[in-house]
């Protein structure tokens, strides 16, 4: 008996674990001959030749060696860790979104537990929630060539909008601003509401605080930048912009027009800012978005990046900052972190689509406005005095300020003599409800 049970053994291999357990029972048998027998193999010896464990084994040999699958393969708990979380993935999944770690980003903020690996394999099983992607045509034309940089020699610098839908379904647009050093891969980002030069400047200026400055900074050819060429085709700078560059200290290459491959760097960021950063995201104002993005930043300077084998952090530190320098704080960079505003006829200033008070006794037509965070500052045209400052709340209303009107309001008076006369007369006497009726008439007649 035991002998036609390591036959059917031989025979059956239903399984890796068992055909492990039958050619070491099989090499045995040949050492012992007669000797073998299957009832009483020795466990510690099959342990050393399978590398299974004697616990196991023991078990095992219960069922004539025999890996057979447990009772309860096949079903299914009715709760898992991701239970409460797959209506959050599937509206991921249908708006485009596959990236696993985006995902479990998005889960883990709202409260998931689990593993990045069930979120994988929550993707990969629904695959047909996924919108379908256009089809990809076959590229033309010649390869792109790589090019490199010193550590701190040439920053990429670009514009890049997405389209944000408010609770009302109305649609906009809103500008993200994107540096990156093209030495070290380290990035910077913000949102403005619009792409204009003194969004430019300023989000320039943040870039050069957080990366420092380069000597080079390569763009394309926007309209902020650059007018035209001249007749042998050098750049002709737009006036503001030419300042610009003579007040920080650096130097602008233009990029070929249609030719992304020489500011590749800061595409491929901004398409992955919208890939990772911006998938599926909901925020509440400007000023929160860019406190996110910050945090994003710091987050992806900090970890490895194939793309340029290091720690962007520890690289820019070490190597481009030997290089670049730190931007100093001057009265022109004051000038330029507050653009100038004019003062509207009833005393409103318009910055970042919203209006904000400016008290009365400021008798200057401009004034210069600065958002830092949550507050917005206005300064005199000549940045020698703070006149007021306004908590940004991003609401469509009117922001007043203090003193923003005199208490006593100026008569005006008539510029031309007053020649139409009317006639005013005292108002009709009020009569009493009880004169209608003579409550008296007949009560005293004997």
């Amino acid at each position: 008996m035991p002998m036609q049970q390591l036959n059917r053994l031989m025979k059956g291999k239903n399984n890796d674990l068992t055909e492990t357990i039958a050619q070491a029972l099989n090499e045995i048998k040949r050492e012992l001959g007669d000797k073998f027998d299957l009832e009483h193999v020795n466990l510690a010896e099959l342990e050393r030749r399978t590398g299974i464990s004697r616990a196991k084994l023991r078990r095992l040999k219960e069922h004539d060696f025999i890996d057979t699958p447990h009772g309860l393969t096949g079903r299914k708990a009715k709760t898992t860790v991701l239970t409460g979380f797959t209506g959050m993935l599937d509206s991921l999944l249908s708006k485009g979104v596959t990236n696993s770690s985006v995902c479990y980003d998005r889960l883990t903020a709202s409260g998931y537990t689990g593993g990045l690996t069930v979120v994988k394999e929550y993707i990969a099983a629904h695959r047909d929630l996924v919108p379908a992607k256009r089809q990809l045509v076959a590229p033309q034309g010649n390869r792109g060539r790589r090019y490199q940089t010193a550590p701190g020699e040439a920053y990429q610098m670009d514009w890049g909008f997405v389209e944000v839908e408010n609770e009302n379904g109305v649609k906009y647009k809103i500008a993200c601003f994107a540096m990156i050093c093209h030495s070290c891969g380290k990035r910077y980002i913000e949102f403005f509401p619009n792409a204009r030069q003194e969004n430019l400047f300023i989000g320039m200026i943040h870039a050069f605080m957080y990366l420092g400055i380069p000597d080079t900074v390569l763009t394309d050819n926007m309209k902020s930048v650059v007018i035209r060429r001249d007749s042998e085709g050098h750049p002709v700078w737009q006036k503001d912009y030419e300042l610009f560059m003579g007040n920080i200290g650096f130097n602008t290459k233009l990029c070929k027009p249609r030719h992304p491959f020489t500011k590749g760097a800061v595409e491929r960021l901004i398409r992955f800012v919208k890939d990772n950063f911006l998938a599926a995201r909901v925020f509440t104002e400007l000023t929160d978005l860019n406190y996110e993005a910050n945090d994003w930043c710091s987050r992806q300077n900090a970890a490895y990046h194939r793309a340029v084998d290091c720690i962007p952090d520890d690289k820019h530190a070490a190597l481009c900052m030997q290089s670049a320098y730190k931007l100093e704080d001057t009265i022109e960079l004051a000038y330029y972190l507050c653009p100038e505003r004019k003062i509207s006829f009833d005393g409103f200033v318009n910055y970042e689509g919203r209006r904000f008070g400016v008290p009365y006794w400021y008798t200057e037509k401009t004034c210069r406005v600065k958002r830092d965070g949550y507050t917005l500052y206005i300064y005199d045209s000549h940045m020698n005095r703070q006149l007021t400052t306004h908590d940004v709340t991003w609401s469509r209303r009117d922001s007043f300020c203090k003193e923003q009107y005199a208490f006593d309001q100026p008569e005006e008076r008539p510029s031309e003599p007053v020649r139409i006369k009317i006639q005013q007369i005292d108002p009709p006497k009020f009569k009493s409800g009880f004169e209608r009726f003579n409550f008296e008439e007949g009560l005293w007649n004997g």
